[in-house]
């Protein structure tokens, strides 16, 4: 008898991190991969979700998709960002379930633990003190998504893991010159007065606070690590309701050395000039990672290559960032 490929159904496989965990698991060619635009499956609607879980026969899903933005979309749309990531993953891991899929994977953020969480965070900071108030309605949809996957595993006996990634960069990622994060924005900025030949950059902030970066294609390799354990050993090493794990590289660096390493990957020349007058936000944001390090996974990028491959991305796909 012939045994049937499995078959892995990645939501929101176009954007960044989706995008990446498909161009990995497409290199294996060991899985079929089931895709659906936004045009092909609205998220949103439970109806529809159901209707798709239905039609496919699913081995195991990876929740990649995700209403996404900076300090500015999540202040100015707080409602958009809790309903409709309280909704996508609602949705997806119940319609899951009713489809009798043991393998799910949900995505989550650093932004989970709270703004004073002792350095680096662990899993078990999760739910001991307030969340950072910019970003609390996107942070409060990806822990109830931790604890949706954790209620099926209690009640059902269900297979749904979790993973909380550090800040991400990579292919992908949205270079736009005002809503975008930091290095992709920082990126830009350094190309563009490059090819100014401008005199100086000017950062936010002081330089001095301290963040980690993970390569997008670690993050995917990560997700495929943590999907493909075997249960005991994933149960061995997480709890009952705490189960999700931190993915990052466990070292961070000062704004101030990712502005150098930037300037360096872009050539830039100019002299780099800091505004203390701007906001630094959290002096530290640094993952705790051994729960992962010791399930055998270690990032693979170092900053300052991971820059580079990514600028060589931005200037290969350059027209389409113009406005």
């Amino acid at each position: 008898m012939v045994s049937r490929t499995p078959v892995i159904f990645i939501a929101g496989h176009r954007g960044m991190v989706g995008s990446a965990i498909a161009r990995q698991l497409d290199a294996q060619g060991e899985v079929e991969l089931l895709t659906a635009s936004r045009a092909e499956l609205d998220l949103l609607n439970q109806q529809a979700v159901n209707a798709f879980f239905r039609q496919h026969k699913i081995d195991q899903v990876i929740i990649a998709a995700a209403k996404v933005g900076g300090i500015e979309a999540n202040n100015s749309l707080p409602a958009e960002f809790i309903y409709q990531n309280l909704m996508i993953e609602a949705n997806l891991i119940h319609a899951a379930h009713q489809a009798d899929i043991q393998q799910l994977l949900f995505l989550g953020s650093s932004c989970i633990y709270p703004r004073e969480a002792p350095q680096p965070m662990a899993e078990d900071a999760l739910l001991t003190g307030p969340l950072e108030p910019t970003n609390e309605p996107y942070a409060i949809a990806k822990i109830a998504g931790i604890k949706l996957c954790e209620s099926y595993n209690r009640q059902y006996g269900r297979d749904y893991r979790s993973v909380m990634p550090t800040n991400l960069y990579g292919p992908g990622d949205n270079f736009h010159p005002e809503h975008s994060h930091v290095i992709p924005a920082l990126l830009r900025r350094f190309h563009e007065a490059t090819q100014a030949n401008s005199p100086e950059v000017v950062i936010w902030g002081t330089g001095t606070p301290k963040r980690e970066f993970l390569h997008v294609d670690d993050m995917a390799s990560a997700c495929l690590h943590v999907l493909n354990l075997d249960p005991e050993t994933y149960q061995a090493n997480t709890q009952l309701m705490c189960s999700h794990i931190n993915v990052g590289t466990g070292v961070d660096v000062t704004i101030r050395e990712l502005a150098e390493t930037i300037a360096r990957v872009t050539g830039y020349q100019g002299t780099l000039n800091f505004d203390p007058s701007m906001p630094d936000g959290p002096p530290r944001k640094l993952l705790d990672v051994s729960s992962l390090n010791a399930l055998g996974w270690r990032a693979g990028y170092g900053l300052e290559v991971g820059l580079g491959q990514t600028y060589h991305w931005f200037l290969e796909n350059l027209e389409g960032f113009r406005r």
